[in-house]
């Protein structure tokens, strides 16, 4: 085994758009667990949205990545070396070791995992933080009724895809806003969903509400907020009264640093939203999946067997190699990705 590892580590914090400059990749000595820790063999480590904001120094529910730090977030990897009784070297596990080809793991984050079962790989989509993110939010949120009409934005990514993949199984006519027209075809195609409506088709909100309203002939019930932006402008006005608004994410803000750093964020606050949530009685739900793992076996349960079946699919997009996370990270967060974004290390 080598004695050095690699790492990618914040270098500094972006204005706007991160850059390579905010990145910078590391050498450094491989570590020895301790008692109750292994160490990780990375295969492979997810890249998520959320990631961009905790690379600025803001106040959110978790402390921000500390300039020279680890870049932090789920991977999948295999045990190499073991001071846990209930871990050997061979085992295949999820742990939090973030943008690194190695990397020290303890309970609880580190589960073991069953190669046999799924792709490890699906640990950290369709089957991990994003998957039940997604039917969390649809389920407990969204409390979807047969008939109903859902719109999702972000569709073909790893959390809108669960979305509505769970909405068509529960009876729901299910429209996704996605970035271009393969996307769209792959909401449609791939996942099964009723329409796509392509937002980069559109320059202004009124246009893109046009063309939704086409697919939500009766309004829209539930909106399963990932993106902001014009996107939120477009569906709002198209809310049936008691519709439900799961809020997940707002990527088309999240280069813009620290909420209301942005003058076009203006769009949507202030007494045109607050008042169409009043008049038309929604509900507003703001969550983070963290919250809420003590329902991960719930979703297991439902997901797992339907993924097996085939009623659920996934679509990964993997860069490879760990200097190339930058990059994708990048891309993803201006909806380059298709599908799940993950990093393959070996």
């Amino acid at each position: 085994m080598s004695d050095k590892m690699q790492r990618i580590v914040l270098a500094s914090r972006p204005t706007g758009e991160p850059t390579d400059e905010n990145f910078r990749l590391e050498t450094i000595d491989m570590p020895t667990p301790k008692e109750g820790e292994v160490l990780v063999k990375t295969h492979y480590f997810s890249l998520d949205p959320y990631m961009r904001g905790r690379m600025d120094d803001a106040k959110s529910y978790a402390a921000p990545v500390p300039i020279d730090g680890l870049m932090e977030g789920g991977a999948v990897g295999e045990v190499i070396a073991s001071q846990h009784p209930a871990y050997q070297p061979g085992d295949f596990v999820f742990c939090m070791t973030g943008w690194a080809t190695h990397g020290i793991a303890r309970e609880p984050a580190l589960q073991k995992l069953d190669p046999n079962l799924a792709p490890i790989s699906t640990a950290l989509g369709v089957l991990g933080m994003p998957g039940f993110t997604g039917w969390y939010g649809l389920t407990e949120l969204g409390k979807p009724k047969t008939g109903e009409t859902l719109v999702v934005a972000a569709a073909t990514g790893p959390v809108g895809s669960m979305v509505g993949q769970i909405a068509k199984l529960r009876g729901l006519n299910v429209v996704g806003i996605a970035g271009g027209a393969e996307k769209c075809r792959m909401a449609t195609e791939v996942y099964g969903f009723d329409a796509c409506v392509d937002h980069r088709a559109f320059d202004t909100a009124r246009d893109l509400r046009g063309a939704l309203k086409e697919h939500c002939p009766k309004g829209v019930d539930i909106y399963f907020e990932n993106v902001g932006g014009k996107v939120l402008d477009a569906v709002l006005p198209l809310m049936n009264p008691f519709g439900r608004i799961p809020l997940c994410g707002m990527i088309a803000w999240y280069n813009a640093g620290a909420l209301g750093a942005d003058a076009s964020t203006e769009a949507i606050t202030g007494p045109r939203l607050w008042r169409t949530i009043l008049v038309n009685f929604l509900s507003v739900n703001g969550f983070i999946i963290s919250n809420h793992y003590d329902r991960y076996p719930d979703f297991l349960r439902e997901a797992g067997p339907a993924l097996a079946a085939g009623r659920i699919r996934y679509v990964e997009d993997i860069a490879e190699g760990l200097e190339s996370a930058p990059a994708a990270f990048r891309a993803m967060l201006k909806g380059g990705n298709k599908g799940k974004q993950l990093v393959k290390v070996i």
